[in-house]
C-alpha cells in the first residue's frame, strides 16, 4: 500500500522544484525526503523523479501518481477534519431509539436539548421495545438506547457486551378495582390474585410478558383475558372491573375505580429504567446523550404508587435517589 506521507512528499517536490524544498515542507532533513522517495519508487518498480544536478522534476508515470496524490491527500485531510468535527460534536450522527412509555417525557426532551446545543449531529430516533433495541445496539445499528427490564426475571443474554445506566426505577404495584382492595388494604401478595381475571400487555413472550413470567414464580398460571400495551387503556379497563393488572409507578397514576395495591411477596418487583450504549464506545455524542438522559431522568414522576388507593399520591423511587445513576453491566 502506497504511504500518504511519500505522496506528500512527491507531491510537495512538484510544488517547490526540489527535495530540499519538500523535506522543509516536510519538516525532515532533505537526506531522509530522498530516501522515502527512493522507496516510494522503489515499491512501485518505475522512476518517478528526473534528478539532475541542479533541478529534479516528475516523470510522465510521476505525474500520474502525483494526480492522483492530490486527490488522495485531500480524502485523508477532509476524513481527518471528518474525525475532528464528530470529536467536537460538529457533525457525525447520533442513532436513538426507547420504548414507548418514555419517549415523550424523558427521550423527546433530551434530544430536543440535545438538537439545540449540537445541531450539526444528525440525530435520528426509533420506537423500540428491548427485544429490539438491544440486539441493535450491539450490532451497531443503534449507538443509544432506552430500555426496562422487570426486577427478579432474569437478565436477557441481549445485554452482553452492553454498559447499561440505571435512569429510574419503580416498584411494580398491583392496579385492582376498589371492591377486590380486601379490606383496604394496601400491601398484598402475587398469589393472593391467583383466581382473578388479568390484564396483561400484547407480547405473551420476551421482555414484555413480566406477568406472566411473575405469576408462574410464584406458583399460578394468570388467567389473562384482556390485553394491552397502553396503560391508559389498562386502567380503564381495571376501573371497568375487567380485571387486575401490574403496572410499573409510572403509569400508576390517580384514576376514578382504581386502586394501587403495594406487592408483598414477592419482594423486589420493580421496572427499572436503563441507558444502554455498547461497552466500547466513547463517542462524545453518545456521552453528550446520554448525560441528557440523566439530567432528565430525576424529573421522572413516580406515579401514585402504592398504598394510594383509588387515587391517592406518593409512592414509587424517584430517579434521583442514591439508587439511580449507577453502572451496571460491563
Amino acid at each position: 500500500m502506497l504511504s500518504a506521507r511519500r505522496l506528500s512528499l512527491l507531491r510537495d517536490v512538484a510544488r517547490t522544484g526540489s527535495i530540499a524544498g519538500a523535506a522543509q515542507r516536510a519538516g525532515c532533513t532533505p537526506s531522509a525526503a530522498s530516501q522515502q522517495l527512493a522507496a516510494l519508487e522503489q515499491d512501485l518498480g518505475v522512476a518517478l523523479l528526473e534528478r539532475t544536478p541542479r533541478s529534479v522534476r516528475p516523470t510522465e508515470a510521476g505525474r500520474v501518481l502525483i494526480e492522483h496524490a492530490h486527490r488522495v491527500l485531500a480524502a485523508l485531510d477532509a476524513a481527518e477534519a471528518a474525525v475532528h468535527a464528530v470529536s467536537g460534536l460538529r457533525g457525525g450522527r447520533l442513532r436513538v431509539a426507547s420504548f414507548p412509555s418514555v419517549a415523550a417525557d424523558l427521550v423527546l426532551p433530551a434530544m430536543t436539548a440535545f438538537r439545540r446545543r449540537y445541531g450539526d449531529v444528525r440525530l435520528t430516533f426509533t420506537e423500540a421495545e428491548p427485544e429490539d433495541s438491544l440486539p441493535a445496539v450491539a450490532s451497531g445499528d443503534l449507538d443509544l438506547a432506552v430500555t426496562h427490564r422487570y426486577g427478579r426475571l432474569p437478565r436477557p443474554d441481549a445485554d452482553a457486551g452492553l454498559r447499561q445506566l440505571l435512569l429510574h426505577r419503580d416498584r411494580m404495584v398491583l392496579a385492582v378495582p376498589p371492591h377486590l382492595q380486601r379490606s383496604g388494604r394496601t400491601r398484598a401478595r402475587l398469589r393472593d390474585f391467583a383466581g382473578a381475571t388479568w390484564l396483561g400487555s400484547l407480547a405473551e413472550t420476551g421482555f414484555q410478558a413480566a406477568t406472566e413470567l411473575l405469576c408462574r414464580a410464584e406458583g399460578f398460571e394468570p388467567d389473562i383475558a384482556y390485553r394491552s400495551d397502553r396503560y391508559e387503556l389498562v386502567l380503564r379497563m381495571v376501573a371497568a372491573d375487567l380485571g387486575v393488572a401490574l403496572v410499573p409507578g409510572l403509569a400508576a397514576v390517580p384514576h376514578p375505580g382504581v386502586a394501587f395495591v403495594e406487592v408483598s411477596e414477592p419482594g423486589g418487583l420493580t421496572h427499572d429504567i436503563h441507558l444502554t450504549t455498547r461497552a466500547a464506545d466513547t463517542s462524545p455524542a453518545v456521552e453528550a446523550m446520554a448525560a441528557l438522559l440523566v439530567e432528565r431522568s430525576v424529573t421522572l414522576p413516580a406515579g401514585a404508587g402504592a398504598g394510594a388507593g383509588a387515587g391517592g399520591g406518593g409512592g414509587g423511587v424517584r430517579a434521583g435517589d442514591p439508587a439511580q445513576g449507577r453502572p451496571l453491566g460491563p
